[in-house]
C-alpha cells in the first residue's frame, strides 16, 4: 500500500505540471510517450535473478521490488484521475465546471478490478494468464486514452493552451491543503490497521485484505458523487456511533482470538468512517482550476497514512496500536465543523469516561458484568448512548475516545518481551506455570518455568507423545545424521537432536531467532543445540541456493493464520525431496484453525510420485493443562513407500488418498478452496 500510495503521489505531481505547464495536445503526446514506454515492462514479472536478504531492510527490498516489477505501469496509470478531469474541464460536456464526480466513476472501476482479482483472477487464471490480461487491458487503455484526449481536444474549441491558460488560477492556502492532507489520512491508516488485524486474524488471504481496501474505496464511490442528500452533517450520529462501535472494537475488551464475525464488524466501521472523512474532503473541494492540487494533497494524506503504518509504527511502537491512534484521530474530524473547546465540555468528556472505564474493567478490580458477551454488548450499548447524547459536541466525544483508547495503548504488565518487526508483533510473557511466545495472534509454542536451568521437555505441538516427535524419536529418525526445520518458533524441536545429529535451522524473521536463542527467553535451543546454525532469510530461496541434503527436513510454516503459500506449492515440495536422502521424509506441520492443508499436499505428492501419510492427534483441554500439550496435525511425505509404510504401520498414521484435482503450483494456488468453513459447507450440502 505503501509503494502504491507514494507512486499515486507520483502521477498526481506529474498530472498537475502537465496541465499547468503544457498545451493539450502535448499532454496527450507526453501521455502517450509514457503509455508507450510503460509497454517495456509488460507482461508483469518479477526477475529470476531477484532473492529476498534476511540482512537487509525487508521493507526497502519489498519497495524495491514493486519499483522494478510494476512501478511505470502504474505511474502512467496514476496520473489519470485527475489528468482526465482536466481534460473533462476542457471538453465542454455536461458539469465540465465540476468534474469531482468522475473521482467517484474512477473508483467504481477501481472497486470492480479489485473484487476481480480474488473472485475471477485468483480461482480461475494462473499469475501469469492474469499478467498477459492486465497486458492486454494496458494496450486497450492506451486507445482509449487517445479517444479521451482528441474528445477534450475538441471541445477546448481548438484552444490548444494549458488548461490555466484560460483560467484565474490561484493557489489553495497552505492550511486548507494541511486540512486535506490530515482528513486523508485518517481513513487510509484506519484502513491498513484495520487490513493488519484482520489479515491477521483470519490469514492473509486475497479475499481478506480485498475486503477493508474495497470498503475504503467504496467511501470514496459514494462521498464524491453527485447526491444533494449525502452530507458530513448528515452522517454525523452514523459517525458517532461508529466511533462507540470502533472503540470497543480496539479495546481489550475484545479478545485476539474473537470469531470471525466481531472481526467483520471492523467493515462498517470502516465504511463510515472513511465516508465522513470523504465526504468533508468532498465538501471542502476547490474550484476545477485547483483539482489537482487537491488530488496531490489526497494522496500525500494517504501516502502518510501507509508510512505511518508500515514503516514508521513498527519502528516506534512495540505494539500494533496505530489503529487505536488513528481512531483517536478520526473523532477529531468531528471538530473540523463544530469545535467547542471549553473546561467544561473537556471536563464532561472526562466525567462520562468513568462509569465506563469501570465496565471495561480498566478502574477497579472488579468486572461487575463478567468476561463474556453480556458485557460486550452493555459496554457497546452505554457508550454509543453517551455518545449520541454528546452528538452536538464533537469536543466530549473526542475526550471519551481518547481516555477509553489509552488503557489499549498502555503496555501490557506482563509481558517480558514487546516488540516488532517486518513480519508482526512479538511477545513473550508468563503465567503462573509457562512462559508462552506469541507472534501477532500465533502462538509459537511455550516452555515451562520450572524447566529453566535445566534440559527443557518440548511442549504444545511439539510434546513427546506428538506426531512430529514420533518421526524424530524413531528408529529412522535416532539413525538420522542430518535434520532440518522450517520455521524456529521457540525452538523446542532442538531438544530431541541426538549429540550424533547435525541439525540446520531455517527463519525468515531474525526477531524470532534471537527470542529462541535468548536463554532469558527460552532455553531450547541454549540447552540442546547450541551450536546449530540459523540459516536466515526466506527458507525455499535458502534450500535452493545451498547444496543441503537431509534426513528429515521438517516444515514448520504453516501452523499462523497467514500460510506462506510460495511454500506449499508443487515446485517448492519437489525442492524439497531434492534436499532431501533418497529414503528421507518431509515433514509438514499443518495444524491450522483456518485451513486444511492435507487435500492439498496429497495432490501435489500425487503428482510428483510421492508417498504420503497423515496423523491428527486431538489433546482435551484437561489433558493440555495438565501436560502442556497441544492438539496438532502432521503430513509425512517421502519417495520411499517403505519409509512411509514404517510409519502407517504402527497405527497412528493413515494414507492420503489425493481427490484427483490440480495441485497447487507457483502459478496457480487458490488458498480459499483450502478454507475449512467452505469445505465442511460444500461436505454437508
Amino acid at each position: 500500500m505503501l509503494f502504491f500510495q507514494v507512486v499515486l503521489i507520483v502521477g498526481y505531481i506529474y498530472a498537475h505540471l502537465l496541465t499547468k505547464w503544457l498545451p493539450l495536445h502535448w499532454q496527450l503526446v507526453t501521455h502517450l510517450a509514457f503509455w508507450m514506454v510503460a509497454l517495456t515492462f509488460l507482461p508483469l514479472s518479477i526477475s529470476e535473478s531477484w532473492s529476498y536478504d534476511a540482512s537487509s531492510s525487508t521493507a526497502l527490498q519489498t519497495l524495491e521490488l514493486f519499483a522494478l516489477g510494476v512501478g511505470l505501469p502504474f505511474a502512467v496509470l496514476s496520473a489519470n484521475a485527475p489528468l482526465l478531469q482536466a481534460w473533462y474541464a476542457r471538453s465542454g460536456g455536461p458539469s465540465a465546471d465540476d468534474p469531482y464526480f468522475l473521482y467517484s466513476a474512477s473508483n467504481v472501476g477501481s472497486l470492480l478490478a479489485l473484487l476481480a482479482f480474488p473472485l475471477l483472477a485468483d480461482p480461475f487464471w494462473g499469475a501469469r494468464e492474469t499478467s498477459n490480461l492486465w497486458f492486454l487491458g494496458f494496450v486497450v487503455f492506451g486507445g482509449l486514452l487517445l479517444i479521451s484526449g482528441l474528445v477534450a481536444i475538441r471541445g477546448s474549441g481548438g484552444s490548444l493552451a494549458p488548461v490555466t491558460a484560460n483560467i484565474s488560477y490561484s493557489s489553495p492556502k497552505l492550511r486548507q491543503v494541511a486540512t486535506w492532507v490530515v482528513i486523508a489520512f485518517v481513513p487510509s491508516s484506519l484502513m491498513l490497521s484495520f487490513t493488519t488485524k484482520v489479515s491477521t486474524d483470519l490469514g492473509s488471504i486475497p479475499l481478506i485484505w480485498v475486503v477493508p481496501l474495497a470498503t475504503y474505496i467504496l467511501s470514496f464511490v459514494f462521498a464524491f458523487a453527485k447526491w444533494k442528500k449525502l452530507s458530513a452533517e448528515s452522517l454525523r450520529i452514523p459517525m458517532v456511533l461508529a466511533l462507540a462501535v470502533g472503540v470497543v472494537l480496539l479495546s481489550d475488551l475484545i479478545n485476539q482470538h474473537a470469531a470471525p464475525i466481531i472481526i467483520l464488524i471492523y467493515v462498517p466501521v470502516l465504511f463510515v468512517i472513511a465516508l465522513y472523512a470523504h465526504r468533508l474532503l468532498y465538501e471542502m473541494r476547490p474550484p476545477a482550476e485547483q483539482l489537482t492540487v487537491f488530488y496531490i494533497a489526497l494522496s500525500v494524506g494517504g501516502a502518510i497514512g501507509g508510512l505511518f503504518n508500515s514503516i514508521v509504527a513498527p519502528f516506534v511502537f512495540v505494539d500494533e496500536i496505530e489503529a487505536q491512534l488513528t481512531l483517536i484521530l478520526a473523532s477529531g474530524l468531528l471538530l473540523l465543523t463544530k469545535a467547542s473547546f471549553t473546561p467544561r465540555n473537556m471536563a464532561m468528556g472526562l466525567l462520562a469516561s468513568y462509569p465506563l472505564l469501570i465496565i471495561f474493567g480498566v478502574v477497579g478490580d472488579i468486572k461487575p458484568l463478567g468476561e463474556g458477551v453480556l458485557r460486550l454488548v452493555v459496554a457497546t450499548a452505554v457508550l454509543a448512548a453517551i455518545m449520541f447524547f454528546f452528538r452536538n459536541s464533537p469536543t466530549r466525544i473526542a475526550v471519551l475516545v481518547l481516555v477509553l483508547m489509552l488503557p489499549a495503548i498502555a503496555p501490557k504488565d506482563n509481558a517480558i518481551l514487546q516488540d516488532r518487526s517486518f513480519f508482526g508483533t512479538h511477545t513473550v510473557f508468563s503465567n503462573s506455570k509457562y512462559r508462552i511466545y506469541q507472534n501477532g495472534t500465533t502462538l509459537h509454542g511455550w516452555q515451562r518455568e520450572e524447566d529453566f536451568g535445566k534440559r527443557p521437555t518440548p511442549l504444545s505441538y511439539y510434546h513427546p507423545e506428538g506426531p512430529m516427535a514420533q518421526v524424530i524419536t524413531s528408529d529412522f529418525g535416532r539413525q538420522s545424521d542430518s535434520i532440518g526445520i522450517v520455521g524456529l518458533g521457540t525452538g523446542a524441536l532442538a531438544c530431541y537432536k541426538l549429540p550424533s545429529q547435525t541439525w540446520a535451522f531455517f527463519e525468515i524473521d531474525t526477531m524470532v531467532d534471537q527470542v529462541a536463542r535468548d536463554p532469558s527467553m527460552f532455553t531450547y535451543v541454549s540447552e540442546c543445540a547450541p551450536t546449530s546454525e540459523t540459516h536466515l532469510g526466506d527458507a525455499r530461496i535458502v534450500l535452493a541456493q545451498n547444496p543441503f541434503e537431509f534426513d528429515i527436513l521438517v516444515l514448520d510454516a504453516y501452523s499462523s493464520d497467514a500460510i506462506p503459500l510460495h511454500l506449499i506449492t508443487k515446485e517448492a515440495v519437489e525442492m524439497y525431496t531434492e534436499r532431501l536422502a533418497d529414503d528421507g521424509v518431509l515433514v509438514f506441520h499443518v495444524s491450522n484453525r483456518y485451513y486444511d492443508l492435507v487435500d492439498p499436499l496429497a495432490r501435489i505428492a500425487d503428482a510428483l510420485g510421492l508417498n504420503i501419510a497423515h496423523q491428527f492427534l486431538q489433546i482435551d483441554n484437561e489433558q493440555r493443562d495438565r501436560t502442556g500439550a497441544s492438539s496438532s496435525e502432521v503430513v509425512i511425505i517421502s519417495p520411499d513407500k517403505a519409509r512411509i509404510d514404517s510409519f502407517v504401520d504402527n497405527g497412528q498414521w493413515q494414507l492420503v488418498v489425493p481427490d484427483g484435482t490440480e495441485p497447487w503450483t507457483d502459478d496457480k494456488a487458490n488458498l480459499l478452496s483450502a478454507l475449512k468453513f467452505l469445505k465442511d459447507e460444500n461436505a454437508s450440502n
